[in-house]
C-alpha cells in the first residue's frame, strides 16, 4: 500500500491514469480519510473557493482559462457579413418654362443635386401645360408638346421649377396665372419664387415696390422716373407737360407704349385707354443717349449700354449698339435694392435710361423671364443652371431645409410687448411685481398715479381707492382662479365682514407709494365687502398680494413687508382659532 502511494506521488505516472479514474487507498478500518489524493490536488491546482462562483465574481471563473470566451468575440453564433446594396434614389425632376429655342437639358448634363442624385430636366412653356394639384399629392403636370411633327403627351410630378416665360401678357392675350396658382398650390419650390413670379403679373404692382426703394434711398441713390398711374381712362384728362410716354397695360419688348407729342394726341390715346378696358400709367419723355441694364444672377453682375442706331425713341426696338460697361457701386446698389422685393429675386435686371443731360432714371425691374443679352449669353445660362442646382441641393435634401421668408412654417415666438401694448416686459436688476388679484389695481413702482374719472374707478378689497394707470402703462392681467375682489357684492356675514374689517387695518403695513394724506384718511369709509364665496384665508391672501403688488420695489421695504407676512399669518391662525 506503501508502494503504491509513493506511485501515485509520482506525477508521471498520474499522468498515465485513464481519464476520471483514481483509485480510493482508504482503509476499511480507518475512521478518519483525507478529503483527497496529492495527484488530485496537483490536477486541480486552483483554491477550492475558486470553483464556485462567490455573489461578485463572473459567471466564467469556474471555468479554464481555454474555455473562457474571448471579450472580443461575439457571444452568439457569427454570420457572414452580407454586401450592403447601394440605395439609388430616383431622379430630381427639373420642369424648365421656357420656349423651344433653348434646350436646357444640356446646360444640367452631369450635374446632380448634392452630388449624389441626378436630375431630369422636363422643358415646356406655359401654353403647353396643364396640371392638377392636392393638398396632399402636391402637383401633377400633363405637357403636351409638339417635337419633330409629333405630339408628345407626358404627365409628371416636378420636384423643382425654373421659370424663364412671362406669365402674363395683355398684348398678346396670354394669361397663364392659374397656372401659377397651381404650380404655388402645389408647394413647388422655383427660381425665382412663385410668388414674386405671380406680382410681377402687373407692372404698375412692381414700380409701387420701386417707389418704396425710392423713399427709402432717396432721390440722388435711387433716381426713379416720374410716374401716373390711372385705373382706368375717366381720370386721364392732361399731362403736366409733353412729351409724355403712355403705357397701357401690362406688356413686355415695348409693346403697349405710345409717345405723345399734344394735347390731341393725348386725346386720341384716352379713348384709346377706354376701348381697352385697362389701366394705364403716362411717365415724362426723357430724351435718352443711352439705355443702361444692369442683371444679377445669384452673385454675379452684368452691366450693359444700348444705343440706338435707327433712331427709334425705343431703344429695344430696331437696330441698336451693344456694350458692356464696368460694374459700379451705384449700379450694384440699384439691382441689390431691387432683388429684394417680393421676398427675394435670384435673378434680376433694372433698367435705366440716361439722358443727354446726363442724369439717370430707372425706369423698370425684371424678374427671372428677362432676355439674355451681349457676347456671354451661353455664361450666363450656365450661371443660371448652376443657381438652379444650388437651390435645389438647399431645398430637396433631407435635413438641409431653408426656411422662407415668405411662408414660415416653424413656430414662431410671439415678441414681447412694449408697456404700452398691456404687457409689462422684465428687465434684468429691476424687481417683478406679482400680479394683482383680479380686477385689481396694477401699477409700477416708480410711476406717480393720475387721478381717474369716478366711473372708472374701482375699490381693492380693503377698499383702498386704486391708483390709474397712466395712458399706454400695462392692464391688469386676469389670472385663472384669482377671486374677482373688485366686483363684491354683498351677501357675506356680519361676523366675517365685521372680523376682516377691524383685523387688516390694525396690522402694521407701510403706506402705499404715491398716496396723498387724504386718500389714506379715506380708506376706511370704502370698506367693500369681501365676496360671498371667498373665506377669511382667501381675503386675506388677497390683501397680502395686493399689499407686495403695490409695494414692491426697492430693497429698503423687504423687512417691513416680511413683517407683514408674519403679522398676517398670526391673524390667519386668530381668525381660525375663533
Amino acid at each position: 500500500m506503501n508502494f503504491l502511494r509513493r506511485r501515485l506521488s509520482d506525477s508521471s505516472f498520474v499522468a498515465n491514469l485513464p481519464n476520471g479514474y483514481m483509485p480510493d487507498l482508504q482503509r476499511p478500518d480507518s475512521s478518519t480519510s483525507s478529503p483527497a489524493s496529492p495527484a488530485t490536488e496537483r490536477r486541480h491546482p486552483q483554491p477550492l473557493a475558486a470553483s464556485f462562483s462567490s455573489p461578485g465574481s463572473s459567471l466564467f471563473s469556474s471555468f479554464p482559462s481555454s474555455m473562457r470566451p474571448s471579450p472580443q468575440a461575439p457571444s452568439g453564433p457569427t454570420e457572414p457579413p452580407v454586401p450592403s446594396t447601394p440605395v439609388v434614389q430616383r431622379p430630381r425632376i427639373l420642369l424648365v418654362i421656357d420656349d423651344a429655342h433653348t434646350d436646357w437639358a444640356k446646360y444640367f448634363h452631369g450635374k446632380k443635386v448634392d452630388g449624389e442624385v441626378e436630375i431630369r430636366v422636363e422643358q415646356a412653356e406655359f401654353s403647353e401645360l396643364n396640371l392638377a394639384a392636392c393638398v396632399t399629392g402636391g402637383c401633377m403636370v400633363d405637357v403636351h408638346v409638339v417635337r419633330n411633327g409629333t405630339k408628345v403627351v407626358r404627365s409628371f410630378k416636378p420636384d423643382f421649377l425654373l421659370v424663364r416665360q412671362h406669365a402674363y401678357s395683355m398684348a398678346l392675350g396670354e394669361d397663364y396665372r392659374s397656372l401659377v396658382i397651381g404650380l404655388q398650390y402645389g408647394g413647388l419650390p422655383a427660381v425665382n419664387s412663385l410668388y414674386s413670379v405671380y406680382n410681377f403679373c402687373s407692372k404698375p404692382w412692381v414700380f409701387s415696390q420701386l417707389i418704396k426703394i425710392f423713399h427709402t434711398l432717396g432721390p440722388e441713390k435711387f433716381p426713379l422716373v416720374e410716374q401716373t398711374f390711372f385705373p382706368n381712362h375717366k381720370p386721364m384728362l392732361t399731362a403736366p407737360h409733353f412729351p409724355v410716354v403712355v403705357k397701357l397695360g401690362h406688356a413686355h419688348a415695348g409693346m403697349g407704349k405710345i409717345k405723345v407729342e399734344n394735347q390731341l394726341d393725348y386725346q386720341d390715346i384716352t379713348s384709346v385707354v377706354a376701348m381697352v378696358k385697362t389701366y394705364a400709367t403716362t411717365e415724362a419723355f426723357i430724351d435718352s443717349k443711352y439705355d443702361i441694364r444692369i442683371q444679377k444672377i445669384g452673385s454675379h453682375y452684368k452691366a450693359y449700354m444700348r444705343t440706338s442706331i435707327s433712331g427709334n425713341w425705343k431703344a429695344n426696338t430696331g437696330s441698336a449698339m451693344l456694350e458692356q460697361v464696368a460694374m459700379t457701386e451705384r449700379y450694384r446698389l440699384w439691382v441689390d435694392s431691387c432683388s429684394e422685393m417680393f421676398g427675394g429675386l435670384d435673378i434680376c435686371a433694372v433698367k435705366a435710361v440716361h439722358s443727354k443731360d446726363g442724369r439717370d432714371f430707372i425706369i423698370e425691374v425684371m424678374d427671372s423671364s428677362m432676355p439674355l443679352i451681349g457676347e456671354h449669353v451661353e455664361d450666363d445660362r450656365q450661371l443660371m443652371a448652376d443657381l438652379v442646382v444650388s437651390k435645389m441641393s438647399q431645398l430637396l435634401v433631407p435635413g438641409a431645409t431653408v426656411p422662407s421668408p415668405l411662408r414660415p412654417w416653424a413656430p414662431q415666438t410671439k415678441p414681447a410687448k412694449s408697456p404700452g401694448q398691456g404687457q409689462l416686459v422684465p428687465q434684468l436688476g429691476q424687481p417683478q411685481t406679482r400680479p394683482p388679484p383680479q380686477g385689481g389695481p396694477r401699477q409700477a413702482p416708480s410711476q406717480p398715479p393720475r387721478p381717474r374719472s369716478p366711473s372708472q374707478q374701482r375699490l381693492s378689497p380693503q377698499g383702498q381707492q386704486p391708483l390709474s394707470p397712466q395712458p399706454g402703462s400695462p392692464q391688469p392681467q386676469r389670472s385663472p382662479g384669482s377671486p374677482q375682489l373688485a366686483r363684491a357684492s354683498g351677501g357675506s356675514s356680519p361676523s366675517q365682514a365685521s372680523k376682516a374689517g377691524t383685523t387688516l387695518p390694525s396690522q402694521p403695513r407701510p403706506p402705499a407709494q404715491g398716496r396723498s394724506a387724504s386718500q389714506q384718511g379715506e380708506e376706511p369709509k370704502k370698506t367693500a365687502p369681501p365676496h360671498p364665496h371667498l373665506n377669511k384665508s382667501q381675503s386675506l391672501t388677497n390683501s397680502l398680494s395686493t399689499s407686495d403688488a403695490s409695494q414692491h420695489g426697492a430693497p429698503s421695504e423687504d423687512e417691513a413687508k416680511a413683517e407683514t407676512i408674519r403679522s398676517l399669518r398670526k391673524s390667519f391662525a386668530s381668525l381660525f382659532s375663533d
